[in-house]
């Protein structure tokens, strides 16, 4: 199996952490040297290990936004 590259270009938001120190995370990260995406899921707390979550474009990025903000 390939090795997964992973970059946390920005940090946005820390939304949650349990009592391991794992936090739940909005982020742009790039996979695989790919252009940045908006990325949630849990982080341990050196960054290194991390849980399933979802990654949104940017459009899929704006297109959330947009409707949370009609709600």
């Amino acid at each position: 199996m390939a090795e997964l590259k992973f970059e946390i270009v920005e940090h946005l938001i820390t939304m949650s952490e349990n009592p391991k120190g794992w936090t739940k995370e909005l982020n742009r990260v790039s996979w695989n040297d790919a252009e940045p995406k908006y990325d949630i899921r849990q982080w341990s707390p050196d960054h290194l290990k991390m849980g399933k979550g979802i990654t949104l474009s940017n459009e899929e990025f704006g297109v959330l936004l947009k409707e949370l903000g009609n709600k």
